[in-house]
């Protein structure tokens, strides 16, 4: 068996190498990886290891990094954010923002969702043929990311194209400086080594000097006014957390979003199905989460010598959670290449697992549910009117176009 290398972006340029999942999973689910530019890592594939994994913090620690790349200290201090802190300090981060994304509250946004949802989804439909992406999956999130933010939505169209060039930083399309193409030393000490971090720390400094000036009721201002064991956070911290809202909060829903039309467009039973029958709405919102699967991995570091799935790992091993493969998992999965909106259970770690779980979650259920509430009854038919492209990165399982020609009711 030919298997597919995982520390290529240019492999999830054809979509997620299944095969390679499935392979692994059977023969060979706690497997080493060697790297050309790195010390190399384990990758975990089954559903039941990458839960124990995730769950795990203690034995596999965030601390040292969540993705491949491996930084020097001055780098993961300089970029660190909630998500390379393990508990307790990740818990006392994470509690600053997790009411205002908790169900009860993300509930009360609903309306004001639907109503974001409905502008988008019939400004697009004016037209026979346009881009799904760029016209409807691309501005939901980030609108309503802005809002939560007290963002003005005339920056709206700025911080999503920073987002952008900042997260999506191996594929040519959005940036000029492609990590793993150019020399990105100069922005080492920024997320994800981007000079378009620089901007947006500039635009998350002017926001924080506007909230202490004139505080809001926004996340902003909970931001600048939080204390962490006494103190307010530091600038750097304040800023890598702006940053992590912008990317987390914006680019993985549109990725579901961008996934789920697409398998909605292959499976047109299921989109039947979801306009006639509301009962598998919230089902249905999971199974698109589990087939997006857009978060392709999380790395972790084994912080003593242990055994998974019969391999010792080593301290300081990195170990990596393939979230795909974990969602297609025949263990855990019946029929897993199936997309069903009736599916049930259906225990995806599309967020994660443990005490890293998405905090965004519920919002990003809201967000993909609505959209799809308010445009599939809307449509006759839809079909891909032309070439899919797919982002260059083994990060995020995302689509950069996916162009649409639609038959309206």
């Amino acid at each position: 068996m030919h298997l597919a290398d995982l520390t290529s972006h240019d492999t999830f340029l054809e979509g997620l190498p299944h095969q390679t999942f499935a392979w692994l999973r059977e023969h060979d689910p706690v497997h080493w990886v060697d790297e050309q530019d790195g010390a190399g890592f384990w990758a975990v594939t089954r559903h039941a290891d990458v839960r124990a994994v995730g769950r795990d913090y203690a034995t596999f620690s965030s601390a040292a990094g969540i993705r491949l790349e491996e930084m020097a200290p001055d780098e993961l201090e300089g970029r660190r954010t909630l998500m390379e802190h393990d508990p307790p300090d990740h818990t006392r981060l994470r509690r600053l923002v997790q009411e205002a994304f908790s169900r009860p509250v993300v509930a009360q946004h609903e309306d004001e969702l639907r109503r974001l949802a409905v502008e988008v989804i019939e400004e697009a439909l004016t037209r026979p043929e346009f881009d799904f992406v760029t016209d409807i999956a691309r501005p939901l999130p980030i609108a309503m990311l802005c809002r939560l933010l007290g963002v003005p939505d005339s920056d709206i169209d700025h911080l999503v194209a920073l987002a952008d060039e900042m997260v999506s930083n191996t594929d040519p399309e959005f940036t000029r400086l492609v990590v793993d193409m150019s020399d990105t030393g100069d922005f080492r000490l920024l997320p994800f080594r981007s000079p378009a971090a620089v901007e947006v720390f500039d635009y998350a400094q002017e926001l924080a000097d506007s909230r202490r000036r004139r505080p809001g009721e926004d996340l902003i201002t909970t931001l600048v006014s939080a204390t962490l064991s006494g103190r307010p956070l530091t600038d750097l911290e304040f800023k890598n957390f702006f940053a992590l809202l912008l990317v987390a909060g914006n680019e993985t829903t549109r990725h579901s979003i961008s996934q789920g039309m697409l398998a909605f467009i292959d499976n047109p039973a299921q989109r039947r199905r979801w306009v006639e029958d509301v009962s598998v709405r919230r089902t249905g919102t999971e199974e698109i989460l589990r087939w997006a699967s857009v978060t392709i991995h999380f790395r972790r570091t084994a912080t003593r010598d242990t055994e998974l799935s019969g391999r010792v790992v080593a301290a300081g091993d990195k170990v990596v959670m393939w979230y795909p493969s974990a969602n297609r998992d025949e263990r855990e999965f019946t029929e897993p290449l199936r997309f069903d909106l009736g599916r049930d259970p259906n225990r995806h770690v599309t967020f994660g697992h443990g005490p890293h779980m998405c905090v965004g979650a519920w919002l990003a259920r809201l967000e993909i549910r609505v959209l799809f509430e308010e445009l599939l009854p809307r449509l006759a038919d839809i079909e891909v009117s032309g070439p899919l492209v797919r982002l260059r990165s083994n990060f995020h399982h995302g689509i950069n176009h996916l162009p649409v020609r639609v038959r309206l009711r």
